[in-house]
């Protein structure tokens, strides 16, 4: 959405930073940096620059002199440091978009990490706030950023869900989830599937159990190298491999066409991250299905808050699920 505002605004003027792009992971910062470059490869000297933490600031340093940037893509920290040991000047900068804006400004470090970056920057300049759930009080805090603001509704808060998207549920014991995961993994047609789990930890064990089955899976979680992270997002968004096993880090925001399964292993800890979670599946405007595994009472609270949070009816999952419904035709 973002992308091709900035770019039909920016005044491209040859060392000088005209946007700043800022959002919470790293996988996301890689992926919007290259949706700039895509986007801007037929107006001329549009120069894009991502970074993050995880590769060694004194290459990113080097880089950024080589080639200066007109639009940086980053997550805060990384960032904020950059900016303020004089490698990045913001003097210029007319566009500071904040994407999944909630995630950002919630958690407290990174919170300030962003207000340090802003005072960088302009006072005249546009300010832009993305994301599918925010709370009253971020709302008001995102309004401090901001002169005189506008605010887009794509749908009402109460009414969010996502069309396409075939939602269902699945009752079992915690020690009943690997067996089920398998039928399901053999029954189901799939593109690609993101399989989401509460901790690093049952992420590798079940990356590790799914290779052993001979499924082909691969791991994102935040205990991987930056490198390595990179590596497997981009096998997966590549199409090599297509299963995906994944901590809540790419929950939001991530885009990869062919997912049209997510199977919430573990249920997410809210309402809010459900919804993130299972609109990786169904996006660009296509089919999908999300299944969740309800294991424990407070998993059915989740469910129920689900419910009374959003506009959807997620049923039990059904013997056999018509394959029409979530796969694109």
């Amino acid at each position: 959405m973002f992308v091709i505002t900035v770019l039909q605004q920016l005044e491209a003027v040859q060392n000088e930073v005209g946007a700043v792009v800022l959002c919470h992971t790293r996988e996301l910062a890689y992926q919007i940096s290259h949706e700039f470059e895509r986007f801007s490869t037929f107006l001329g000297d549009v120069t894009t620059a991502v970074v993050f933490g995880g590769i060694p600031i004194s290459q990113q340093k080097e880089q950024l002199k080589l080639q200066p940037p007109n639009i940086v893509v980053g997550t805060p920290g990384r960032l904020k440091t950059l900016a303020l040991d004089g490698t990045l000047n913001l003097k210029k900068c007319a566009h500071f978009v904040l994407d999944e804006c909630d995630k950002m400004l919630e958690e407290i470090d990174m919170r300030a990490d962003v207000q340090e970056i802003f005072k960088c920057t302009p006072h005249d300049k546009q300010v832009m706030m993305f994301t599918a759930t925010l709370s009253k009080e971020l709302r008001a805090l995102c309004k401090k950023f901001m002169n005189d603001p506008m605010e887009i509704f794509v749908d009402d808060e109460t009414k969010l869900t996502l069309h396409g998207l075939v939602q269902h549920y699945v009752k079992l014991e915690e020690s009943e989830k690997n067996r089920k995961l398998n039928d399901l993994l053999d029954s189901l047609m799939f593109n690609q599937v993101v399989i989401f789990v509460s901790s690093v930890s049952r992420c590798k064990a079940l990356d590790k159990l799914l290779q052993e089955c001979n499924f082909p899976s691969i791991a994102i979680h935040g205990s991987m190298s930056q490198q390595e992270r990179l590596a497997c997002y981009k096998s997966f968004k590549d199409g090599d491999k297509r299963i995906l096993v994944a901590t809540d880090l790419v929950a939001r925001g991530i885009d990869i066409e062919r997912v049209n399964i997510v199977i919430n292993y573990d249920m997410p800890s809210s309402a809010d991250t459900y919804l993130h979670r299972v609109g990786r599946a169904g996006r660009f405007g296509t089919k999908g299905l999300a299944v969740t595994f309800v294991a424990s009472s407070e998993d059915t609270d989740v469910l129920a808050s689900v419910h009374e949070r959003f506009e959807v009816e997620i049923k039990e999952l059904p013997d056999e699920i018509d394959q029409s419904t979530y796969m694109p035709s």
